[in-house]
């Protein structure tokens, strides 16, 4: 060996030492962080958190800031079109959705959505006395996940199974807490028959395309909530996948606007062929936000209770992603279409809420959708978080809802979301 071979090896040796000291020093920062926040609160998860290194389970040119930052996630496989197909997960939502789950040393765990690093949080917490499942459609995943962990030393904690998750996992037990890494549509039966009589279910749950993570536990025949969490995953994919369905508008600048369904698409979509070339209308709520207010639960309210509820996406060059002061939330009445919009308030402090519009009946519209946020203005904004309930086909469902509940319609039962009533 000459001694430039090994001057360079040297450098490299010293180069890795120093990313593996910056990996530990922003792994410690982190951890710190998410306990401050109130976002890990056992002592075993953040010690979990300290313990696995996130840097050695996402591509290897990821910056370490990257990494180890609170709300950013790692995208590890990209369809062929763009799609994310899967991700390691922002450091917060792995950290909640582990604490929603109450997992603790010695229980049995199954992990939906594999990447290997979330499993080996898990075989951390669960210790040698516990067992960690991970299962993934996608062979490309379950492979990296394996190499990930049998690299970092967790391959033989960790049982990796490649598997369509609309089906029970061959050769286990029931599991004490089951954890959903992937939005999905419904809660599936296949889950519910492995978990324990009282184990716990933690899933990200579309609801009219709004996503909250959601911890369930049985309660006689029905699985109510005990906790829930804003987030945000890449969808399940296999037999129990639900593709939104997507309204393409053309907009007069040659762009296009993309109204995005999970429920409740117009029974005849070509009554909005040309909707975006007509006039604009708005209505407005008279009800003020301050710019620090959080009103995320104002979207579910919508998704809940406003018939015709979608997403909306602009592209770059159309008229409306030119427009500032508005959301991606829209509802489509007949041949118009209206969208979540805010404007300053009167008195100069916060803004006030409301819809514009497009089309022939776009006052109809957009005054619908000022009329909810009224209503959860009204009966939601200052009271008590909404819980969620699930009735599995055959349990005989929630009955004739009354008050401030909305009812969704699922594949496999029927979902509620009840806010209390405020007086």
């Amino acid at each position: 060996m000459n001694a430039t071979t090994m001057e360079c090896r040297v450098t490299q040796a010293q180069s890795m030492q120093s990313d593996s000291e910056r990996a530990y020093e922003l792994r410690t920062a982190l951890v710190d962080q998410l306990v401050t926040d109130g976002l890990i609160v056992s002592p075993a998860v953040a010690d979990a958190f300290r313990t696995v290194p996130r840097h050695l389970f996402v591509p290897a040119d990821t910056p370490l800031e990257v990494v180890y930052a609170i709300d950013r996630s790692v995208i590890t496989k990209t369809g062929e079109n763009g799609e994310h197909l899967s991700s390691v997960s922002a450091t917060y939502i792995q950290a909640r959705e582990i604490e929603q789950a109450g997992v603790t040393a010695g229980m049995r765990v199954l992990e939906v959505g594999s990447g290997g690093y979330n499993a080996a949080l898990l075989a951390e917490v669960v210790g040698a006395d516990g067992a960690v499942v991970t299962v993934d459609i996608d062979p490309d995943i379950t492979a990296r996940a394996t190499a990930l962990l049998a690299e970092t030393g967790y391959g033989d904690r960790v049982r990796v199974v490649q598997l369509d998750a609309a089906h029970v996992v061959p050769g286990e037990e029931l599991f004490d807490a089951i954890i959903v890494t992937v939005g999905v549509w419904d809660v599936l039966p296949a889950w519910l028959s492995q978990l324990t009589p009282e184990g716990v279910i933690v899933v990200p749950l579309r609801m009219n395309g709004v996503t909250r993570t959601i911890a369930f536990r049985r309660d006689g025949d029905r699985l109510v909530s005990t906790s829930t969490e804003v987030a945000g995953f890449v969808p399940m994919q296999g037999d129990s996948a639900r593709p939104e369905r997507i309204l393409r508008l053309p907009d007069p600048q040659g762009g296009v606007v993309s109204l995005r369904f999970d429920v409740g698409v117009p029974d005849d979509p070509r009554l909005l062929d040309g909707v975006l070339a007509t006039g604009r209308s708005e209505a407005w709520s008279q009800v003020e936000v301050a710019g620090s207010e959080s009103f995320a639960d104002l979207y579910l309210w919508m998704a809940g209770f406003l018939p015709g509820f979608c997403l909306l996406h602009a592209e770059e060059g159309t008229t409306l992603s030119a427009e500032r002061g508005w959301f991606p939330f829209g509802v489509v009445r007949g041949d118009s279409f209206a969208y979540f919009a805010f404007r300053p308030a009167a008195g100069g402090s916060g803004s006030e809420l409301g819809a514009r519009a497009y089309g022939p009946h776009g006052e109809e519209a957009a005054a619908a959708m000022a009329a909810q946020i009224r209503a959860w203005d009204r009966h939601a904004r200052r009271g008590p978080a909404p819980t969620f309930a699930y009735w599995p086909a055959g349990s005989g469902g929630p009955g004739e809802a009354s008050g401030n509940v909305a009812v969704l319609e699922k594949t496999h039962g029927v979902f509620t979301i009840s806010w209390p009533a405020v007086s």
